[in-house]
């Protein structure tokens, strides 16, 4: 047993070691380019335009999900109905009927308001040209 946890130590010992060597490695290789607060906030716009579909898609796969259940909870249902109660399944087809219809709600809320302009962060001047304004 103790020749067991050596070994285990060792090989632990052995794997950070590569870990820490490969992470050092790889940053040193390549500076990073610096960013500045401008190119964030840009970055965090141009990546939250995908956001509408990618959670219509998540709500119409959950939709799908909990109806097959409802389906199924009804079907436990006629067959036993004194272990499985028909409010649980009804209550699952709810739950997926409304999961269908909140991409089909925010589409009409979108059409509602217009379908605006791509909107771009506000630049930021640098701290060093601010001082500079100041006096």
């Amino acid at each position: 047993m103790l020749k067991l946890k050596k070994g285990l130590n060792k090989l632990n010992a052995v794997t950070a070691a590569a870990f820490v060597m490969g992470t050092m490695s790889s940053s040193g290789a390549q500076a990073a380019p610096a960013n500045t607060f401008n190119d964030i906030a840009n970055n965090i716009v141009a990546g939250i335009q995908d956001l509408p579909g990618f959670l219509s898609a998540i709500s119409y796969m959950m939709g799908m999900l909990f109806s097959i259940l409802g389906i199924l909870k009804i079907k436990d249902h006629v067959e036993n109905p004194t272990q499985t109660h028909l409010k649980d399944g009804a209550i699952r087809l709810a739950v997926g009927g409304g999961l269908f219809m909140i991409p089909i709600i925010t589409e009409s809320m979108q059409t509602l308001i217009g379908t605006g302009t791509v909107t771009e962060a506000a630049n930021v001047k640098k701290i060093a040209d601010a001082g500079t304004l100041a006096k």
